[in-house]
């Protein structure tokens, strides 16, 4: 494992930072940005390097070794930075998604239309079988942005499946996890509630407020979120375990599907569509925070005439651009 220059590695935590906050974005598939930012194959072997070898330098008080054996410092670099983001960039995504929902969604299906390009331009394997794969990774994705969500359910064996499932957007491009959440009827719950809650008994236990923890409420979200960072972690580590070893042996293939996977994700993420919330009767479900949830969505083609739908258009661009900067800069380093 080679010594990382400072700037190496703050480069790495504002990479997990971009991860993390596409993770929290419904559609948006964190893996695809570490594909396109160019940290996803080593994302997946170290975590495969977190195996029965690793414990057992661990329990012999072999620190250095493990340490160097499972690549820990680029692993702790990658998710404090997505840990990081979801205080603070996903914040500011949240409030752009409320407020600019339209042109939101056109910079991410700009950008996730550059990455097909970033990933296909260089893949070398066009051939029928591959072709067949990207077809299957296309129906899958389309598919997925089409299904109807479940009821919430806060069941702790549920909370750790979802874990498993929704950190699938990590190691799966093109795949969201957070959208996987929204069909699972646990999004608000997971992602919204429980963080909002973590956030709140941290900040309060900072400043010695203790009774946070006397609230039935907060140690309710606490168990939750506990359970689904427990599901979350054994989820990475054994689709890590599945894709590294798929990716040794049918590389091409792995590729293939990713390229579908992100192709088709391009259906969840289309800009011009109505939001559809969660009803009871006539009355719409609302969160602790007062915020409708989100059922699914309903799309439609844009009306040319419109300015805003040019201004859409324009951030289409922007995120094209975006993608092929980042492509431009890092054929310049090699």
């Amino acid at each position: 494992m080679k010594e990382r220059t400072f700037l190496v590695k703050l480069a790495l935590f504002f990479k997990g930072l971009a991860m993390g906050a596409a993770n929290k974005v419904p559609g948006v598939s964190g893996g695809t940005v570490s594909f396109v930012l160019g940290f996803y194959e080593e994302l997946i072997y170290s975590f495969q390097k977190i195996n029965l070898n690793a414990f057992k330098l661990l329990l012999a008080g072999r620190f250095r070794s493990f340490f160097r054996y499972t690549n820990a410092e680029f692993l702790i670099l990658i998710l404090s930075g997505s840990v990081f983001s979801y205080f603070s960039v996903s914040l500011v995504l949240d409030y752009f998604l409320r407020n600019y929902e339209l042109y939101v969604w056109s910079w991410f299906f700009g950008m996730i239309i550059g990455s097909i390009y970033y990933i296909a331009k260089d893949f070398k394997e066009w051939n029928r079988k591959t072709i067949s794969f990207i077809l299957i990774g296309i129906v899958v994705g389309i598919g997925i942005s089409f299904l109807t969500p479940a009821k919430e359910n806060d069941n702790l064996w549920f909370v750790f499946i979802c874990g498993i499932i929704g950190v699938s957007g990590m190691t799966l491009p093109g795949l969201s996890g957070s959208f996987i959440l929204i069909l699972l009827g646990n999004y608000v719950l997971l992602l919204v509630d429980s963080v909002n809650a973590l956030f709140l008994v941290i900040t309060s236990l900072i400043t010695g407020n203790t009774e946070v923890l006397s609230d039935p409420s907060n140690i309710r979200y606490l168990k939750i979120i506990s359970v689904f960072t427990f599901g979350s972690v054994f989820g990475l580590v054994s689709f890590s375990h599945i894709l590294g070893y798929v990716l040794k042996r049918y590389h091409s293939i792995v590729i293939a599907v990713i390229i579908g996977f992100i192709t088709g994700s391009l259906g969840i993420v289309w800009p011009w569509k109505e939001t559809k919330y969660l009803k009871i009767g006539e009355e719409f479900l609302i969160d602790n925070k007062g915020n409708k949830i989100v059922e699914n969505y309903e799309r439609f083609f844009p009306d040319m005439s419109i300015s805003e739908t040019w201004i859409a258009l324009f951030w289409i661009v922007i995120g094209i651009g975006l993608i092929l900067i980042i492509d431009y800069y890092g054929n310049r380093k090699k």
